[in-house]
């Protein structure tokens, strides 16, 4: 199989909802995933199949996974195991920027 490459950059951002942006990319195995979150959206627990590793670029954000309560800055990274209920909130004005990466893809982000 051909290597492939995408720039961020020139990548469109897909609205998802009022609030929330995203920019993904899959292989064959692994989808990673750019979020843009915007103080004030509104929060959606949810869970999916995919083991999820969120690591944030900037902004800060409470995560809840499960029962626990997880509050990220930049440089924070948090596993979220396939199956499990979660969400995320914005802290503060500054809007968060996360990379995820979910494994395995998920077909839905291409």
């Amino acid at each position: 199989m051909d290597p492939q490459t995408v720039d961020w950059d020139e990548m469109p951002w897909t609205r998802v909802r009022e609030g929330v942006e995203r920019k993904a990319f899959s292989g064959d195995g692994a989808t990673i995933a750019l979020n843009r979150l915007m103080p004030g959206h509104e929060p959606r627990p949810h869970a999916h199949p995919h083991e999820q590793i969120a690591y944030i670029l900037s902004g800060r954000i409470r995560f809840c996974v499960g029962s626990d309560e997880h509050l990220l800055g930049p440089g924070s990274v948090l596993r979220i195991p396939p199956g499990i209920e979660h969400w995320g909130e914005v802290v503060g004005d500054e809007p968060v920027l996360n990379l995820d990466v979910f494994t395995p893809r998920r077909a839905e982000y291409a």
